[in-house]
């Protein structure tokens, strides 16, 4: 999965789902890696935290190499719920990256692990609390407004985390290369002096738009092959 990712980004992935129908599942903004650069693909290993680091040595015990470890830890911002011996722990059991809805700790010994690590950023207290657990805490694993289960893919790179139903990925990947190609050629010709406004038919759309207010520019890239928003 993450060969399959390796040209493309999330905000392609995030295009490519809106483009497709799909619906749009990004973790709230502020999820980043721990060491810019830091890519990450793969199936949703999902675990709920509830004060303990045994559920995440329990979904382990079911990961499959190149999983992406999915903690949902409902965003607080008064603990760290995953560090170093988590991390480490995860890297020997083939997990591709682990994703916090939550902080971290133990940055300099994460940088130095190497595995992906997305979160809202550093914070130096544990967890002190022991809530009760969830019988579905290694099922489901909430993330901002949306649910995430082994059933989908998780993409993570400098500009966040999207989520796609893995029965979907392949043609989520397939809109991305596509729009990526169409980029790539529009950023060449802005390069070469042909602005996007030409590329676009700018003036067109305006006159399209003139005569039919309902008529958007998304639909007039559409029409014309373009691509800049999705």
């Amino acid at each position: 999965m993450l060969k399959d990712f390796a040209e493309l980004s999330t905000p392609l992935i995030a295009d490519a789902c809106v483009r497709l129908g799909e619906p749009l599942r990004a973790a709230p903004a502020g999820i980043l890696p721990v060491v810019p650069g830091m890519r990450v693909a793969g199936r949703a290993l999902p675990a709920r935290h509830y004060g303990s680091v045994d559920v995440f040595l329990e979904a382990f015990a079911y990961a499959e190499p190149g999983d992406v470890l999915v903690i949902d830890n409902a965003g607080r911002d008064d603990e760290a719920c995953v560090g170093d011996l988590a991390v480490l722990e995860a890297e020997a059991a083939g997990v591709a990256g682990v994703v916090v809805w939550g902080l971290h700790r133990d940055t300099p010994d994460l940088v130095g692990i190497g595995l992906p690590v997305f979160s809202y950023g550093r914070h130096a207290p544990g967890p002190v609390r022991l809530d009760p657990r969830d019988p579905d805490a290694l099922l489901t694993a909430r993330f901002g407004d949306h649910e995430v289960t082994d059933a989908d893919v998780v993409f993570g790179d400098d500009d966040g985390v999207v989520f796609v139903s893995a029965a979907r990925a392949a043609a989520v990947l397939e809109a991305a290369r596509t729009l990526f190609h169409t980029e790539r050629e529009q950023a060449r010709r802005m390069r070469a002096g042909e602005t996007l406004r030409a590329q676009t038919r700018f003036d067109a759309y305006l006159a399209g738009r003139a005569e039919d207010p309902s008529y958007t520019f998304r639909q007039h890239l559409r029409r014309i092959g373009g691509a800049i928003e999705e």
